[in-house]
């Protein structure tokens, strides 16, 4: 039987495949966060950032698990209709698509936030890997629409 430190452990080992590793919070879950995608027009960046969230339950032999993607925009509008903003200004924007596990790729999902980013990652790879350590320990994963409910 595998205790909830060693499932995190071996979640912790199987990321360092992705672009970023999984990290232990002091609540008892395991975060990552990368960006994806920048843009950069005129003075303004906008950066596209993956999100994911888990916490181990023994209890249940579950894992709950949480993603997200959000888009972050700085910097000075130059009026353009893109940025919808007259004149010059400084100007920030969140943005956040949560939900169910995503199959779509990251051309569709950016369309959501009507811009064009080039991207080829595969971001359900994170998924996967958590995925597949959590059956290996008898886990199931157990996707989540709050990440509050993680």
């Amino acid at each position: 039987m595998i205790d909830e430190m060693s499932l995190n452990e071996r979640i912790i080992e199987s990321s360092g495949k992705l672009p970023a590793k999984f990290k232990a919070q002091k609540d008892g879950t395991l975060t990552i966060e990368f960006k994806i995608a920048e843009r950069k027009v005129f003075l303004t960046k906008k950066t596209l950032t993956y999100r994911a969230k888990l916490r181990v339950d023994d209890e249940n032999r579950t894992v709950r698990f949480f993603e997200t993607l959000k888009e972050i925009g700085l910097g000075i509008s130059s009026g353009d209709t893109e940025d919808m903003t007259p004149g010059f200004g400084f100007k920030k924007e969140t943005y956040k698509i949560t939900g169910k596990a995503r199959e779509a790729n990251i051309q569709e999902l950016s369309q959501l936030f009507g811009k064009e980013y080039k991207y080829s990652f595969d971001y359900s790879s994170v998924r996967r890997v958590v995925e597949e350590e959590a059956e290996r320990a008898g886990y199931s994963l157990s996707t989540c629409l709050l990440e509050n409910s993680v």
